[in-house]
């Protein structure tokens, strides 16, 4: 059986963490930031879970 291929553009984007849950990143940290307040960028900066019902899809494009 062929062995599986990672989908480049989300091994870039998530990671699995030791229990084999998926990271990720926030959004709304790339431009304009002039605008946003100091409070919200400041949240945005850390990671988070990926939701339950997504898991599945991004544990299929990083198998490994």
């Amino acid at each position: 059986m062929p062995k599986l291929k990672t989908h480049k553009g989300a091994a870039k984007r998530f990671k699995k963490t030791g229990t084999g849950k998926v990271m990720r990143s926030s959004s709304f940290l790339r431009h304009i930031l002039t605008s946003k307040k100091t409070k919200r960028k400041r949240h945005l900066r850390g990671t988070s879970l990926v939701s339950d019902a997504d898991t599945p899809k991004i544990k299929r494009m990083i198998p490994y």
